[in-house]
């Protein structure tokens, strides 16, 4: 075993352990021995539900939680905020979302992406159906969830923390909530810019079922429920190929691909939870939920290779290094009709049990699995005029609009299915199909499974400064394995055929781009009505696109419970440390080569270490209502696992293997994953100062610092090619090469200031109860150094700028609440070539949401409530730009408007 210890996790350790000694010692009285009020003062009690109960309980949890969090409450049973859990979390101090086809999936915690986030489901690890461990929160219905927990500063029980912070989603405990209810809900919805394919639709439809009860003198608790979403949404979706140098220091678009995209969303979740707590001493429960996920995107559209597919450029109109006006000919354009699809299916099951041992120690067990099977489908099919280069060409003129994206106007009519065929304009793929692929099909498979069980001693103490204990071992087996299989479409017979009536459709407008119409058809039913055959994808690098990769972790934990006075100050939080041990391991196939030289051998990696990941929590009651929190960690965030895994391409360049070849000139080469890769680091330091006005109202100012002890980057770095096979007829007289992965490297640095503030007007005036705003702001820097670069930049993911802004009023049953989040450009992750990964300048923006609603509060409807809202009420596109040019667009989405209608009934 080659596990290791690093030198600063000890000293952060020693300090860890230095800080217990010092409250131990230091001559601090126990808080049980602070004067108490004698006086009881009795209140007459207000019950309020919506927005106004959900800000009181969220506030509650945040000023109780012993660690730095934020928090979001239903405002009902099956009613969070927002569309959405990203949406919700995304209105937090500190957070970010970034948006993907015009949906808030993916979330960013001070300034960190999902790679550095863990999500769990009450408090237990999650698998995840993306590629890698970040949470994609739309498979989750946010009609399941009591509340979301954010840590933004761990403690020593947190298992799965993330480097950036750890969001726990929570459903509801039915003996906790103590009385039965029936709840249901039903939304419409619907986008205002319509269905932009024939096909599909604009308007989708929620509802959800929960039942809530209490059996056998409340020891028997019931929480059952079904929540159902179909979501449509549409985007107008212009892609730059890039931009090209056009002479004279100009640059012009170098191809373009104006697309048009409408997709819908099919959610099934069912959940459920079982309790039983027959007396004080012994508490079970068990929790289980289960989602059906379906998303499809119709996507048509039309590829313009310009300059970069050699078509001449005339009239140029420039304007500072840029061609904003133009004339391209001899344009031969590629029309698409593609599908994506993904469907998957997620299983979760927990079951925890406590049980009193005496007065003073209490036991724990916690048992989980989850398992998630996914299956893409990526299509593409292709027409044009002619096969591979024949056919008429198009004279495209084009002007740049304010905006990004140009206006096209072409001499071919691309929306008449007699001129346009379906074939292979380009040729793409002609050393596979003769004359050119007429499509692709991409069907890759994920199942990620993962096993856990947890065993938690809790005890009281009567230490001067300590009044608690926990120690507990968590152990887990993790297995993500992704299965490739890829095919190029080929029409029999080749040459260019009009699409078969049966499956025509009316063209499809691409007018934000000026093009009038173009030619659509029925792609997945003419997929499967047998009209091309499919051609295996020969190529080496589907091959080595196979891999699985297996964790097991293990994680003792041990933390102190304080509740001290320093002179006249209560302290309480906790001090902790944890001892992770992890033993990856990764299987893949190393391969080259394609068809008849397709060389490939199974091949293997892995490691194991441990790390200490020390915490300190501190809470000072500087005042009534005054809390001053410190906090200091030690965390980490393992691997992407399509970084650890083992799968590679090589390659054996014959010319290079001549005698004196050294390592820089050999002729092996290579690149793929690392499964020997080490987590990020990051020790981190947290303050917060907050002052809270009665039950909703507080204000707080925050930093943070956090040292990236290590982060990950491609590098090259040398590797034993020995047992790889070589072309026939070669002996190697190198077996060193230089090989491309992920590795482990310097990391950086990265800090931010945090204000918040939650204000009921009533503080001000009576007159204004009911009325009240939410507002933060965080602005944060980062810089880390890629190896050999010596250029200094941000982390990918970080806004420096974060806000959120919140006006509500609630009152007599009425509620209207409208908000705004706002985060400034940052380096986003896109999907790339060949549904790869890639980085982009994603542009700043501003989302705006609005709700109203009325509750009836007695009378024959009591119980039913009505409401209304939009998101994205300016119509915000999004949009990534090149070399800091916001002209020079790459992607440029707009999504239109989402309205929803619904009722809620609760009894």
């Amino acid at each position: 075993m080659r596990a290791q210890i690093t030198r600063r996790a000890r000293l952060l350790g020693s300090a860890g352990l230095g800080a217990v000694a010092a409250l131990a010692f230091a001559g601090v009285a126990s808080a049980q021995d602070a004067p108490q009020d004698e006086e009881a003062t009795q209140v007459e009690e207000v019950v309020i539900t919506g927005i106004r109960s959900s800000i009181e309980s969220s506030i509650a949890a945040k000023r109780e939680n012993s660690s730095i969090v934020e928090v979001v409450t239903a405002e009902d049973i099956g009613k969070l905020p927002d569309m959405s859990i990203a949406e919700s979390l995304a209105r937090l101090p500190g957070l970010a979302a970034q948006r993907q086809d015009g949906r808030a999936q993916v979330i960013t915690i001070r300034g960190l992406g999902p790679d550095f986030t863990t999500a769990l489901l009450n408090g237990r690890e999650q698998v995840t159906t993306g590629d890698n461990r970040g949470v994609e929160f739309d498979q989750y219905p946010s009609e399941a969830l009591a509340s979301v927990v954010v840590y933004k500063t761990p403690d020593g029980s947190l298992v799965g923390q993330g480097l950036a912070g750890t969001v726990d989603l929570r459903t509801i405990r039915p003996l906790q909530h103590g009385r039965r209810t029936i709840a249901a809900n039903a939304r419409y919805e619907w986008n205002d810019i319509g269905a932009l394919n024939e096909g599909t639709t604009d308007n989708g439809n929620r509802f959800t079922l929960s039942y809530i009860d209490q059996f056998a003198d409340d020891t028997i608790g019931l929480a059952l429920g079904y929540a159902h979403m179909s979501s449509p949404y549409q985007a107008e979706r212009y892609e730059a190929w890039g931009y090209a140098d056009a002479g004279g220091g100009n640059v012009v678009i170098g191809g373009a691909k104006p697309f048009i995209m409408s997709s819908e969303l099919e959610r099934d979740g069912f959940f459920g939870t079982l309790e039983f707590r027959p007396n004080d001493r012994f508490h079970s429960t068990i929790d289980a939920f289960y989602s059906e996920f379906d998303n499809t995107q119709v996507v048509r559209g039309i590829e313009l290779p310009l300059l970069w597919g050699g078509s001449p450029l005339s009239n140029a109109t420039v304007e500072d290094g840029l061609v904003v006006a133009g004339t391209f000919s001899n344009v031969r354009g590629i029309g698409r009709g593609d599908i994506t699809s993904r469907e998957s299916k997620l299983t979760s099951v927990g079951w925890n049990t406590e049980i009193e041992l005496n007065d003073r120690w209490m036991l724990e067990t916690d048992l989980s699995y989850s398992k998630v099977d996914r299956t893409d489908q990526i299509l593409e099919t292709y027409w044009g005029t002619g096969r591979n280069g024949t056919g008429p060409t198009a004279t495209v003129d084009f002007v740049m609009g304010d905006d990004g994206v140009p206006q096209f106007t072409s001499s071919l009519d691309y929306a008449d299915p007699t001129t346009m065929l379906l074939t292979a304009p380009q040729g793409w793929g002609g050393d596979v199909v003769p004359g050119g692929q007429d499509g692709y099909l991409n069907k890759p498979t994920i199942l990620d499974e993962l096993q856990a069980a947890r065993v938690t001693l809790h005890g009281e103490l009567d230490a001067r400064a300590f009044s608690g204990i926990e120690v507990g071992l968590y152990i887990s087996n993790r297995e993500k394995q992704m299965i490739a299989d890829e095919w190029y479409l080929s029409i029999p017979g080749g040459g260019a055929v009009p699409v078969p009536a049966e499956f025509l459709m009316e063209p499809t407008s691409l007018s934000y781009a000026g093009i009038d119409g173009i030619l659509s058809y029925d792609t997945q039913a003419l997929l499967d009505s047998g009209f091309y055959d499919l051609v295996r994808n020969p190529y080496g690098d589907v091959q080595r696109k196979n891999w699985t990769v297996k964790e097991d972790v293990a994680i003792a934990h041990i933390k102190v419970d304080v509740d001290a006075m320093t002179g006249s100050i209560p302290v309480t939080g906790n001090l902790g440390m944890q001892v992770v041990y992890t033993d990856q391991y990764s299987t893949g196939f190393a391969a080259t080569g394609s068809g008849p030289t397709l060389q490939y051998i199974p091949i293997d990696g892995g490691v194991d270490y441990i790390e200490l990941l020390p915490s300190m929590n501190l809470a000072f009651e500087l005042g009534d209502d005054l809390y001053l929190r410190t906090a200091l960690a030690r965390t980490m965030a393992r691997p992407r696992m399509d970084q650890m895994q083992a799968g590679r391409g090589f390659g054996f360049n014959p010319t290079l293997n001549v005698p004196g070849a050294t390592i820089s000139n050999s002729p092996w080469s290579g690149g793929g994953g690392n499964p020997e890769l080490r987590p990020w680091i990051a020790d981190v330091a947290d303050v917060s100062v907050e002052r809270y006005f009665g039950r909703s109202g507080y204000v707080s100012l925050a930093a943070f610092y956090r040292y990236l002890e290590t982060f990950v980057y491609d590098q090259q770095r040398p590797m034993d090619f020995t047992g790889f096979p070589v072309p026939p007829g070669h002996v190697p007289v190198i077996n060193e090469g230089l090989y491309n992965s992920p590795q482990n490297g310097e990391g950086g640095t990265m800090w931010g200031i945090e204000f918040a503030a939650s204000v009921p007007f009533d503080l001000f005036s009576p007159a204004l109860e009911g009325f009240g705003a939410q507002f933060s702001i965080s602005q944060n820097e980062s810089q880390i150094e890629r190896p050999g670069t010596g250029v200094r930049t941000a982390i990918p993911g970080l806004s420096e700028t974060v806000g959120n802004l919140t006006l509500y009023y609630e009152r007599y049953g009425f509620q209207s609440r409208i908000s705004a989040r706002h985060r400034s450009d940052f380096l986003g992750e896109m999907s790339g070539f060949a549904n790869g990964r890639t980085l982009r300048q994603v542009a700043a923006e501003t989302v705006l949401d609005a709700q109203v609603g009325y509750e009836f509060q007695s009378g024959p409807a009591e119980g039913l409530s009505i409401l209304a809202q939009v998101n994205n009420l300016t119509d915000e596109p999004f949009f990534t730009y090149e070399n800091g040019d916001e002209r020079r667009v790459i992607n440029h989405q707009r999504y239109g408007r989402t309205f929803m209608i619904g009722l809620n009934f609760r009894y």
